[in-house]
């Protein structure tokens, strides 16, 4: 049974960072591009940022580019997303998921492409 649990989360004034950890079992984690979506109250899920199979290959939404990155320890079966400079846009529920790679270097960013899921962790940034 594949399981991915995300934690890191918490409360952090404006300008201050988090790094986000997202465990993974029950799968090749070496086989899968791994993601990390958000979703702020009343808002749809939406993407963060995307690492490819052999970490060759990044991608970022616009409004978190050049202050958070992804990265990934394949022996360690774990991503992480270290986010810097946060800003109250930034407060989520921010959530890792998994997606099954032909290539070691496929990205994807659409949610419904992804086939595993964690649960969740929250990120709140106050003003």
């Amino acid at each position: 049974q594949v399981h991915l649990v995300e934690s890191g989360g918490g409360l952090v004034q404006a300008g201050g960072s988090l790094r986000l950890s997202c465990a993974a079992s029950g799968l090749t984690f070496s086989s899968y591009a791994m993601g990390w979506f958000r979703q702020a109250p009343g808002k749809e899920r939406e993407f963060v940022a995307v690492i490819s199979r052999n970490a060759g290959r990044t991608y970022y939404t616009d409004s978190v580019k050049g202050r958070f990155t992804i990265s990934r320890d394949n022996a360690k079966n774990t991503v992480y997303l270290q986010m810097n400079s946060l800003k109250p846009e930034d407060t989520a529920v921010y959530y890792c998921a998994g997606k099954r790679a032909s290539y070691s270097t496929t990205i994807y960013y659409n949610a419904n492409e992804y086939d595993y899921w964690g649960q969740g962790t929250q990120v709140t940034v106050s003003s």
